[in-house]
């Protein structure tokens, strides 16, 4: 048995879900100015965005689909067990697992910063104010930029922007946000896993006790 249950994980998932939907509404500017947000950031490369340091329609809309989204799971909780846990989540664990986790993955290998746009090791990347700074090293192979730590703060002139407007999710607010989903839903499904005998097996005593039951009141 797990230490904290799938049921309880789930909960706290949904609070966690409405209450960012709640500062998205209110004031955007407190998410993107937490340490995990600023720590996953620096340390991907990914860079700050300012729309979110004010309110705007898009953040608005946002929280009230995340609100919605977190309202609807937590109400799911409130089914019979071998309903909820057995059919629903275990279903839904592994589907937002997966899309959460390409997301992740989307977000780093095709931003500025992802070692697939790294440049030559011999080439000069330009920094915003106008500078450049010449990688050397790695006795001029592209071993050494290639591996080199992802900085949000340099030109990239290797990097292609993508053109159906994905670049507006290569930023560091929803690269720590999808992060967080990955681990969460990743640690609800393995709980989930671990469960799912002792819900089977109390729901197998559940009928067989409405079973008898009705045998006995025929």
């Amino acid at each position: 048995m797990a230490l904290i249950s799938g049921k309880t994980i789930l909960t706290s998932l949904c609070l966690f879900h409405i209450t960012l939907g709640f500062f998205f509404l209110t004031s955007p500017g407190t998410v993107a100015d937490q340490a995990v947000v600023y720590l996953l950031g620096e340390a991907m490369g990914l860079p700050a965005v300012l729309s979110f340091d004010t309110q705007n329609p898009a953040l608005a809309f946002l929280g009230i689909i995340l609100g919605f989204i977190g309202i609807s799971d937590l109400v799911t909780l409130s089914l019979p067990e071998e309903i909820s846990l057995l059919h629903h989540w275990s279903m839904q664990a592994p589907l937002r697992l997966f899309m959460s986790f390409m997301l992740v993955l989307y977000t780093f290998f095709f931003s500025a910063s992802s070692p697939l746009y790294a440049p030559p090791s011999s080439s000069s990347a330009s920094t915003p104010d106008g500078s450049t700074s010449r990688n050397t090293g790695g006795g001029g192979s592209g071993s050494s930029s290639f591996m080199a730590h992802p900085s949000a703060h340099a030109h990239n002139p290797a990097y292609v922007p993508s053109g159906w407007g994905g670049d507006a999710l290569k930023n560091r607010v929803f690269f720590a946000f999808m992060f967080v989903e990955t681990i969460s839903w990743f640690w609800v499904w393995v709980t989930l896993q671990e469960e799912r005998r002792d819900l089977l097996l109390r729901a197998q005593r559940k009928q067989q006790r409405r079973r008898s039951s009705h045998g006995l009141s025929h």
